[in-house]
């Protein structure tokens, strides 16, 4: 979030036993540099105490209307005007009613009816049958007609012992979706197809060639792409990360089978980006059976695996190719070879030892403009400055072949 433009967060608390959860979202965001103002409804106030989040905001709770303790008499006023946007989590189906009709009668629904520009984000938690109800839909299509964005809710079991839609989203989940809402939709209407994570190439019944990625950049870049608009298909080999909520997740295992997946859904796709650590070999004809221990060296005949990247580029009409390269030494020379091997438009490369597995990486990119470092950081912070690149790339002239 500190990557974010969003400094100073209302976060409005109505009534539901998911207000416990606000707790929790209110340390992520001040740990996550974000000042937090938190507005409670009375009915909130019977679920989790004003004292709990002023504790953990570091701020006096507001919960009435009529609290001077900001000095003018206008907190719904004031509250409105310095915050970058408003969250309301949970946001219960009464408090849903009340701002789809406009209704202002406690501080936080007329600070909402005051805020003018401020963003109004809503994240709805109540019962399956109180989220099915028609009134509550016919609400919740008023709130997005108005520009209000709703982030969730799921499914799963809820308090009532029911199961259905009305969950609110996880703290962190709420998190990730608040720093999304922020970035620019530099990919709105595009659909990006990419690969992510290691291959797995069998052997035998039990064993295989793989690599140690861990699939963290291919998700990354596959969140990021979310993040500014993008329709996201996302190709994976065996991980362990959970899919970036809105991507199509197809999972595979060996290089064949990603590419065979890739060919199925590229047709529409305007960029393709091949994150994946393709293995470079593979065995024709793996053993059914595992292979028992003899105590003799064991010879395998090993074939290279298709190239997948380069099977796209090479198509008559390709999307947008980008293709990353993992090096252990000469970095820019064997990613620059690469590149114009495979006649890419864009190529990230990074050096093997600080990728793999790691949250952290650094990038050097290759296009036919020359050559842009991108310093250490978080993946997924170079997952938007590499998505921000191509969409720059999208836009502007082509330069002629070197």
């Amino acid at each position: 979030m500190a990557h974010s433009s969003i400094k100073h967060l209302l976060l409005g608390i109505t009534g539901g036993i998911a207000a416990y959860k606000a707790a929790e979202l209110v340390r992520l965001l001040v740990r996550h540099g974000v000042d937090v103002q938190v507005v409670m409804t009375k009915a909130a106030c019977q679920f989790i105490t004003p004292v709990t989040l002023q504790a953990l905001s570091g701020k006096p709770v507001f919960t009435d209307l009529w609290d001077d303790r900001v000095g003018n008499g206008m907190a719904h006023i004031e509250f409105a005007r310095n915050a970058d946007a408003i969250l309301i989590a949970p946001a219960s189906a009464d408090f849903i009613a009340k701002l789809a009709h406009g209704v202002a009668d406690d501080l936080l629904s007329t600070l909402c009816l005051a805020r003018g520009t401020c963003p109004l984000l809503v994240a709805p938690a109540m019962n399956v049958q109180m989220w099915e109800n028609l009134a509550t839909q016919r609400n919740l299509a008023q709130l997005q007609s108005d520009g209000s964005a709703l982030l969730g809710p799921d499914s799963g079991s809820q308090a009532c012992g029911e199961t259905g839609m009305g969950r609110m989203l996880e703290p962190q989940a709420l998190l990730d979706a608040l720093e999304a809402s922020w970035q620019p939709k530099l990919l709105a209407g595009k659909k990006v197809l990419l690969t992510a994570g290691p291959t797995f190439e069998a052997i035998d019944a039990v064993r295989g060639i793989t690599n140690s990625s861990s699939g963290k950049m291919g998700y990354a870049v596959a969140r990021a792409a979310l993040e500014m608009g993008a329709e996201v298909t996302l190709i994976s080999g065996p991980t362990c990360l959970s899919v970036p909520m809105g991507a199509k997740l197809i999972q595979v295992t060996s290089a064949q089978q990603m590419l065979a997946t890739v060919m199925d859904h590229l047709p529409g796709q305007d960029i393709f980006i091949g994150v994946a650590a393709v293995a470079d070999y593979y065995m024709p004809k793996p053993n059914p059976q595992k292979i028992k221990k003899k105590g003799i060296t064991l010879t395998l005949e090993l074939t290279p695996t298709p190239d997948i990247l380069a099977s796209v580029a090479k198509l008559p009409n390709p999307p947008f190719c980008v293709g990353f390269a993992a090096e252990s030494e000469n970095l820019q020379e064997f990613a620059e070879q690469k590149r114009q091997r495979k006649n890419l438009p864009l190529l990230a490369a990074n050096l093997i030892q600080d990728a793999f597995g790691s949250d952290d990486n650094e990038l050097i990119l290759f296009d036919d403009r020359g050559v842009h470092p991108l310093p250490m950081a978080p993946k997924l912070v170079l997952a938007r400055q590499l998505l921000e690149h191509i969409a720059a790339m999208l836009h502007e002239p082509k330069l002629p072949k070197r």
